[in-house]
């Protein structure tokens, strides 16, 4: 556990998981506060819930099951990893896209 200032942000951070909804909510949320642990997981979950509609997008044109399940693992485990590290108040970002997500949403603040 980090300190009292992740301890603020942290409902912000596991609310932004919850589908895009709960990343809508988890910004309005942070808006007053401007807590950066939240904007963190905030970004992190945007990333993931919009990679969830990109990827699935693509997904559709293989009609493939074997292509869909693939999909469908590597978003629920970007997913449950942010997750757990928001309710474990670290700061790491998700596996192979996190990086990416921190520098295209970095006008959350």
């Amino acid at each position: 556990m980090q300190s009292d200032y992740s301890k603020q942000g942290k409902t912000a951070a596991i609310v932004a998981y919850i589908t895009i909804i709960g990343t809508i909510i988890a910004y309005f949320m942070n808006q007053d506060d401007k807590n950066l642990f939240a904007n963190f997981h905030i970004r992190q979950a945007l990333g993931v819930n919009i990679s969830f509609y990109i990827l699935g997008a693509l997904v559709t044109i293989f009609d493939s099951i074997l292509i869909s399940s693939a999909f469908y693992i590597f978003i629920l485990v970007l997913w449950v990893y942010g997750l757990i590290t928001a309710i474990k108040e670290e700061q790491k970002e998700v596996p192979i896209l996190g990086k990416y997500f921190q520098q295209w949403f970095n006008f959350i603040k």
